[in-house]
């Protein structure tokens, strides 16, 4: 296949293009930067796209976006992480519609954010959209997708969970603290954590190339934890204690509250339901599992 991906040096991206090419698949990259070999340059801000990149590729994956947990969420920054995703979708999807041969599917990033807080919830793709600044930012990104949905296009919205792997994320942060024995519980550790290792996160995309799936596609193991659950299996992974728990007034300052509520104090319950139904095998099905198999390379 000849697929174009964007956010390719993410921590996504960079080891999903490498898997596509390992595999056989014909990979374009879209960068912002002079593109080099097996690169196309755009300029979502501008609306720079060559279309004829896009015309003619049998499948398009869209993974770029500001981070959410890179700064603090001041209202420009709001503002950067909601446009980094709707204009950048809106470009792909109305250049997919407008091509003369256009792609059998495109898989469009997305999250579970798209819920909003929900507690002890049990969440699916048909659950309904939730209400808080990340569920307004997915709702509005998943949104902008739909001149490829009205043009026939076979589209998937990846509503990726907290990725797991040791070289990023939310894990590389929270490794040096449990190593030393200073890891612990976010306040009383009772919000739900709905993670994916970076291997099946990347064995889904693969499979969603060809899968009879369309529309939300929820990118998490099949077992989510508690953040209690998350912390004591960190901790007996590391042989390590880890028993104190954190305050929410020290992420609250150092992150803002918004945005320290959103990442770590509240959460979601989520289950992928269309992955399971469809036959896709998660190589990591329990954190334990999961994170022997990281952090014990």
């Amino acid at each position: 296949m000849k697929i174009i991906v964007t956010g390719a040096s993410g921590l996504i991206g960079k080891p999903l293009v490498k898997n596509l090419r390992k595999h056989g698949h014909e990979v374009v990259q879209l960068v912002r930067r002079t593109a080099q070999a097996n690169e196309s340059q755009w300029n979502p801000a501008t609306g720079q796209i060559n279309a004829s990149v896009i015309d003619g590729a049998d499948a398009v994956i869209h993974l770029s976006g500001a981070g959410i947990g890179d700064r603090r969420w001041t209202a420009k920054y709001k503002q950067e992480l909601l446009e980094s995703r709707t204009k950048t979708t809106a470009l792909l999807a109305s250049t997919i519609a407008n091509s003369a041969k256009k792609p059998s599917v495109f898989l469009s990033g997305s999250a579970i954010g798209i819920y909003g807080p929900r507690g002890d919830e049990e969440l699916t793709e048909q659950s309904s959209s939730g209400s808080s600044f990340l569920a307004d930012i997915c709702k509005q990104w998943e949104a902008a997708a739909k001149p490829a949905v009205d043009a026939g296009v076979r589209t998937v919205y990846l509503r990726t969970g907290i990725v797991l792997t040791p070289l990023g994320g939310a894990l590389k942060k929270q490794l040096p603290l449990f190593k030393l024995g200073l890891g612990g519980k976010f306040g009383d550790g009772r919000a739900w954590q709905s993670w994916i290792s970076l291997d099946d996160e990347l064995a889904a995309i693969e499979y969603l190339l060809t899968a009879n799936i369309s529309g939300a596609a929820n990118l998490t193991a099949p077992n989510p934890v508690t953040n209690a659950e998350f912390t004591n299996s960190m901790a007996r992974t590391l042989k390590r204690l880890a028993i104190l728990p954190i305050p929410k007034f020290g992420p609250k300052l150092l992150l803002g509250g918004e945005l320290a509520d959103a990442l770590l104090f509240t959460g979601q319950r989520v289950m992928p339901i269309e992955l399971q139904k469809s036959g896709f095998t998660f190589q990591h099905q329990t954190i334990d599992i999961a994170l022997r198999a990281l952090l014990n390379k």
